[in-house]
């Protein structure tokens, strides 16, 4: 249930409790103590609810009775009505589905290990929650307002999406970034970003966390802010605009790729388990998998492209693949035999 709401339900429970509680009191001193408890807190409960019952305690020789019951009836019946009215409100408005959804969504990122909390849904952030929902990577979506992202969250059907502010530890947390493995700080200042990756780090110090920055200038204290990568979508742009004019066929080639949402190709990695270090590429057999085609092999800070089916796999080495998100799920099975 939202804070507010919650607050103004335990106010008024406050407030009616202690106008039954002084109804019943001031019912048994008005009485001369010549009724039982059950007796005036009944007398006090048919005052409220207005039910009309006849009355237990006699009144009709009591003018200060008659004041104090005047004052019961009107705090006591208002207090109700305050209830009513603001339960009447939160379901009409929607306000108790809504805090149901947000109980839902939190249950459900709690349930989730290794995966990837995508901190901002503006522009740049729904083309990555996109990316990962192509690929079937589980995530979650955190942003501070849910009505500002509408549009995007209309795209992306049954997203695990929590409201909030990702600079909050306690939001953070409720997206389970103790148990991810990836976060994507991209809002659009790049303090906020600074500050997420910070938090981020002190939550999850095994985090990769991948930061936006909007100024080159502030890639350095964002990488001392605890960020593993620092990507500019201004820098990306350039380069892409420049790659469209000097090399279109290959532009061309990476957008089909990323479009064709029948094969769902893509360029994934995938790490070598230590069972495989020694062994050749040809030991692999990874022919086994059709959509799979193995690209580079990552090696420390150097790469080898293409490699022969005799070279052999080192420590801590990297395959590269093209492959489609069941290749890359087969693939892992393969490397695990």
């Amino acid at each position: 249930m939202p804070s507010g709401i919650y607050r103004r339900f335990v106010w008024a429970g406050f407030i009616l409790i202690a106008i039954i509680l002084i109804g019943t009191v001031g019912y048994w001193f008005i009485g001369g103590g010549q009724y039982s408890f059950v007796d005036t807190l009944y007398m006090t409960v048919i005052t409220i609810t207005t039910i009309g019952f006849a009355e237990i305690i006699d009144l009709s020789g009591s003018v200060g009775g008659r004041i104090f019951t005047i004052f019961i009836a009107v705090s006591g019946v208002g207090t109700m009505a305050y209830i009513v009215t603001n339960l009447t409100a939160l379901i009409v408005e929607g306000q108790l589905t809504e805090s149901f959804r947000r109980r839902r969504m939190e249950k459900i990122a709690g349930s989730y290990k290794d995966h990837y909390i995508v901190c901002g849904l503006g522009r740049v952030g729904c083309y990555i929650a996109n990316e990962l929902r192509a690929t079937r990577r589980p995530h979650v979506v955190v942003d501070v307002n849910k009505s500002s992202v509408g549009s995007c969250l209309e795209s992306l059907p049954d997203e695990v999406f929590i409201e909030g502010d990702a600079t909050d530890s306690d939001t953070l947390l409720k997206a389970g970034v103790e148990k991810a493995a990836g976060l994507f700080a991209v809002a659009g200042d790049d303090n906020q970003n600074l500050v997420v990756s910070l938090t981020a780090k002190q939550l999850n110090p095994k985090l990769r966390v991948v930061a936006r920055v909007n100024d080159m200038r502030n890639s350095q204290k964002m990488k001392k802010a605890g960020a593993d990568a620092v990507v500019s979508p201004c820098a990306i742009g350039g380069l892409r605009m420049a790659s469209e004019m000097v090399r279109p066929t290959v532009v061309s080639f990476l957008d089909t790729m990323l479009r064709d949402t029948g094969m769902n190709l893509r360029v994934e990695e995938l790490p070598v388990p230590e069972s495989l270090v020694g062994r050749p590429i040809s030991a692999l057999n990874l022919k086994r998998c059709s959509h799979a085609l193995l690209l580079a092999v990552k090696t420390g800070d150097n790469w080898v492209y293409n490699p022969s089916e005799s070279y052999v796999i080192a420590q801590k080495n990297t395959l590269v693949f093209m492959t489609t998100p069941e290749g890359r799920d087969e693939l892992a099975g393969f490397l695990r035999e």
